[in-house]
């Protein structure tokens, strides 16, 4: 594993001037890898590790003047360029876990304390694509503090081999080009359907309403449903898929769209129930309404798989990391932890 982000990371260009340059740049991912593997949330923590563990990384890293101080990390992870090392980040994932298949979810998430008030600086946003059934980060993108995610997830897709999958993404990029992308690419997408597409929306709740005062008599549609029981509550999620498409006023403006679908979600814990309707558009062309509700639910499991372990596991919302690139990077760090973890988990399974 080592090896592998060596060969791999030795492609990032090395943003530092040659003048005064004292530490290999491999030798400092991999110390800052290995010291965020074993815990480390900041700069400080890996000069900390590399110290302690000095005698052993010697056996396999040059070290020529020895460990590096916390502010020469800290130079370096804000001077890195976010898209090279991102492109570096994508294709060691891919040699280690291979081709993304089945569902691909799109998810942003803030690092929260990353926001600087005297330089202005809002909090960095991060885009990440999630592997739901390989259960790791293909790829992820920091989203301009001037803008928001529209901008990112076409970036971010063009990153990636899309063909054959299931993309999902929230109601932010419910988007008719972002959609567009997605088929020309050779991908199916469900897309969240809410108050940013507010025409697209009431069209969607009046053909279910209209569909069900009629008792569905002659439109083809698709039901099905879930209850799982667990951790004191039980979920049952109901899925109606439509394939009549006539109410929608602009319908051929959406790429390859298919179905409109809509997911309820009824959560009983204790004597409290609450429920939650969830609206849907999708190019995935199936008569099984099991199907989109996988696709949903695989998306929802983007929050526990990856945001969850982000924040819990490795505190990311608590870093306030800020100079430079240096929170991205950092970010994009924790996601090759993550991913290591996984796999090695993934490895001795089968072994």
């Amino acid at each position: 594993m080592a090896a592998s982000i060596v060969e791999f990371f030795a492609r990032l260009p090395d943003p530092r001037q040659d003048r005064g340059r004292r530490h290999l740049l491999s030798d400092m991912m991999v110390i800052a890898i290995l010291a965020m593997l074993c815990g480390a949330e900041d700069f400080t923590d890996m000069e900390d590790f590399g110290l302690s563990k000095r005698e052993w990384l010697g056996t396999f890293l040059h070290l020529p003047h020895g460990i590096p101080s916390h502010d020469t990390f800290g130079r370096l992870f804000a001077a890195i360029d976010p898209e090279q090392f991102e492109a570096c980040f994508v294709a060691w994932t891919r040699a280690v876990a291979g081709e993304i298949h089945g569902v691909l979810a799109l998810d942003g998430k803030k690092i929260r304390r990353s926001f600087d008030t005297a330089s202005g600086r809002a909090a960095a946003h991060m885009v990440s694509a999630w592997g739901s059934d390989n259960g790791v980060v293909f790829g992820q993108l920091a989203v301009d503090e001037k803008t928001n995610e529209i901008t990112a997830i076409p970036r971010l897709l063009e990153m990636l081999a899309i063909k054959g999958l299931i993309v999902t993404i929230d109601a932010m990029g419910c988007q008719k080009e972002i959609a567009r992308r997605i088929v020309e690419r050779g991908g199916d997408y469900v897309l969240a359907v809410k108050g940013n597409q507010q025409g697209l929306c009431e069209d969607i709740v009046e053909t279910f309403r209209w569909a069900r005062a009629r008792g569905f008599d002659g439109l083809r549609h698709a039901e099905s449903e879930e209850t799982e029981k667990g951790h004191g509550r039980i979920e049952t999620r109901r899925v109606t898929v439509l394939w009549e498409l006539s109410l929608l006023r602009d319908a051929a403006a959406w790429a390859g769209l298919n179905c409109i679908a809509e997911v309820e979600r009824r959560r009983t814990i204790g004597d409290h129930t609450s429920t939650e309707v969830r609206h849907i558009i999708s190019s995935v062309r199936t008569n099984d309404a099991r199907e989109l509700g996988r696709a949903c639910r695989a998306h929802w499991g983007v929050e526990n798989g990856l945001h969850w372990c982000l924040d819990v596991s490795f505190r990311e919302d608590d870093s306030r990391v800020r100079m430079g690139h240096a929170a991205e990077n950092l970010s994009r760090l924790r996601r090759i932890i993550l991913n290591m973890l996984i796999e090695l988990c993934a490895a001795k399974e089968t072994a």
